[in-house]
C-alpha cells in the first residue's frame, strides 16, 4: 500500500509541538487542530504493512531505506489509503490532514524503485550521494542500460549476502538487493521522464525468485552490456 509520512519541521514549529501528543496542542497553540504546513513529507514508497501501529514498529526496528527522516515519533502523521494517522502518546489516532500544505525537499528525483520479490513503484529519492546511497543500502554501482538511463544498485550486495533481486542481460547476470533506474544528466543523475518510467516498470513488472546459490554463482567483476 502506498504509505506517506510527515514529520514535524522544526524550523517552522513556532509553537513547538514537535513530539508533543494531540492533549497538548491547544495549549500550545491554541487549536487542537493538526497544522500541515508545518510537516515535511520523509517517506512516500509503497509498504506491505498497513496499520499505523505496524508501520511504527517497522521504522523502528528495521526502517526502510526511502526514509529521510528520524525514527517515528510521536506528533508524526502517517497517510495510507486508510486515512491520515497522528501519532500520539499511546497509539494513533485519526485525524484531518490536508496534504497540499506539507512541504517536500527540492532535490528529489523521481525513479523506478525496484526491491526484491516485490513489484517494482515509482518513488522519489534525494538527489544526493547520502541520498542515492541510503537507497541502496550502501555503495552504489551504475550500470549503463544504454538508453540515457542508468540501474544503481548496492557494489556489496552479493558479497554482504543480499537477497537475489532480477536478472539482467539477456539472463547472464543478477543483480542483488534494491535498485532504483534513473536518469543519465551527463556528470549527475536526472529523474527519469514518464515514457522512460513506463519502460522500467513494465521492464520489472514481474518480482523473480532467484536462490542464493545463482547470486553466489554470479559473485564476481563483470561488464554488463544491456
Amino acid at each position: 500500500m502506498r504509505t506517506k509520512i510527515y514529520q514535524i519541521n522544526a524550523d517552522r514549529d513556532k509553537n513547538r509541538v514537535r513530539f508533543e501528543g494531540l492533549e497538548l496542542l491547544k495549549r500550545y497553540q491554541g487549536s487542537a487542530a493538526v497544522d500541515p504546513s508545518i510537516y515535511d513529507e520523509v517517506f512516500n514508497a509503497e509498504l506491505e504493512e498497513t496499520e499505523p501501529e505496524d508501520i511504527f514498529r517497522r521504522f523502528n526496528t528495521e526502517g526502510h531505506p526511502l526514509h529521510r527522516g528520524h525514527s517515528l515519533s510521536v506528533s508524526d502523521v502517517v497517510v495510507n489509503d486508510s486515512g491520515a494517522f497522528f501519532c500520539d502518546g499511546v497509539g494513533f489516532k485519526a485525524i484531518d490532514f490536508d496534504e497540499s500544505q506539507t512541504h517536500k525537499p527540492d532535490n528529489l528525483m523521481r525513479v523506478v524503485y525496484v526491491e526484491p520479490h516485490k513489484a517494482p513503484y515509482i518513488a522519489e529519492i534525494e538527489h544526493s550521494l547520502q541520498g542515492e546511497q541510503r537507497a541502496v543500502k550502501g555503495l552504489i554501482e551504475l550500470i549503463d542500460n544504454e538508453d540515457g538511463t542508468f540501474i544503481i544498485a548496492n557494489e556489496e550486495a552479493k558479497l554482504i549476502g543480499m537477497e537475489g533481486n532480477r536478472r539482467i542481460a539477456d539472463g547472464a547476470a543478477i543483480i542483488a538487493g534494491p535498485f532504483f533506474v534513473c536518469g543519465d544528466a551527463g556528470e549527475t543523475f536526472r529523474g527519469l521522464t514518464d515514457e522512460e518510467v513506463v519502460k522500467y516498470m513494465d521492464r520489472f513488472h514481474e518480482p523473480e525468485d532467484i536462490s542464493p546459490e545463482e547470486v553466489e554463482a554470479d559473485t564476481g567483476f563483470r561488464i554488463y552490456f544491456m
